[in-house]
């Protein structure tokens, strides 16, 4: 969805009887807070189109709401390879809202470290893929130092016994060179059961129930003051290998950004070429109820009870049709 479009429409809102300025920087936080507010609300409409369902109060076909959001949800999920900062200890991604799965790869076809830079390639002088890698793997940047650490592609094509052409560059621009990876085959693949952090211990107290690498298992927490909540504990404690434990999970959506250049006259100029110009994430059939979010913000800060009641209104026409 279009910040630029969306910044327009709320502007032409609330200048209409010239109530007040709106700072790019008050703008942008907005947008974030409205981004999260309806991505969270998300969730809770899919449980309630699942009750209906239930009921036999939901539609099918083209009616089918739960269908749309499973899509919209679905837009946030991602993969990244779990690395761990010691033992049995891994941390989770940094923009994880939720876990749908922990896979362990117990199959290494290679690993090595990069050698050369290129975007979309991996290049290591020492290795030999020809006869160690296949179309299809998975590519995981494992160094524990680099920004990209965790992130994963797939083997586009063998080019040749040092190089592979990957569906995306994973190893950044400057860390190209020196990053340390695996590549994982995509047979033998175990889900990790996650279990309770009571559970664990009586699991492995006996050798009959003790969590293996054909059966195992994760706790979330068990990390250290600065980390708890983001890591998670995998058992049998011998599962470290760098690249072999893979997270699927869904998302935060990224923070909507409406970057600007500054004009001689201290105006702001829309600029999307900034590197860190951000559009929402939400899907298009969503732009008026996140304005009317939006301007709800937007009253309160400039003290207008009619932009206030606007957005308000917009809710809840938009929540008396979702019914």
């Amino acid at each position: 969805m279009p910040i630029n479009e969306v910044r327009n429409t709320v502007l032409a809102i609330a200048n209409k009887n010239n109530y007040g300025y709106i700072s790019p920087q008050d703008f942008n936080l907005y947008c974030a807070q409205a981004q999260m507010d309806m991505f969270e609300d998300y969730f809770y409409q899919y449980n309630n189109q699942l009750l209906k369902e239930n009921q036999r109060a939901s539609g099918t076909g083209y009616a089918d709401i739960t269908k749309g959001l499973i899509e919209v949800i679905d837009s946030f999920s991602a993969t990244q390879t779990l690395i761990s900062p010691g033992i049995n200890l891994f941390n989770l991604p940094s923009n994880y809202y939720l876990i749908n799965k922990i896979n362990y790869y117990p199959t290494v076809s290679t690993s090595g470290t990069t050698t050369a830079a290129g975007a979309l390639t991996l290049t290591d002088a020492t290795a030999t893929f020809t006869s160690t890698v296949t179309a299809g793997q998975l590519v995981s940047s494992t160094s524990t130092t680099s920004t990209t650490a965790g992130q994963t592609a797939y083997v586009v094509s063998v080019d040749s016994n040092t190089q592979l052409t990957l569906s995306q560059s994973i190893f950044g621009t400057a860390q190209t060179i020196g990053n340390s990876y695996t590549i994982v085959a995509n047979t033998g693949i175990v889900e990790v059961e996650r279990v309770n952090q009571d559970k664990i211990f009586y699991l492995n107290s006996s050798p009959l129930t003790s969590p293996s690498a054909g059966y195992p298992a994760y706790v979330l927490g068990g990390a250290t003051t600065t980390e708890s909540g983001n890591t998670i504990s995998v058992y049998p404690t011998t599962l470290t290998t760098p690249g072999t434990i893979m997270s699927q999970y869904v998302r935060y959506p990224n923070p909507p950004n409406w970057t600007y250049a500054t004009l001689l006259a201290g105006e702001p100029l829309f600029d999307p070429t900034a590197d860190d110009y951000q559009d929402f994430e939400l899907p298009l059939s969503d732009e008026p109820t996140l304005i009317a979010k939006i301007c709800q913000y937007v009253g309160i800060e400039i003290r207008e009870a009619d932009v206030y009641n606007f957005g308000t209104q917009e809710l809840q026409q938009e929540q008396q049709t979702q019914g």
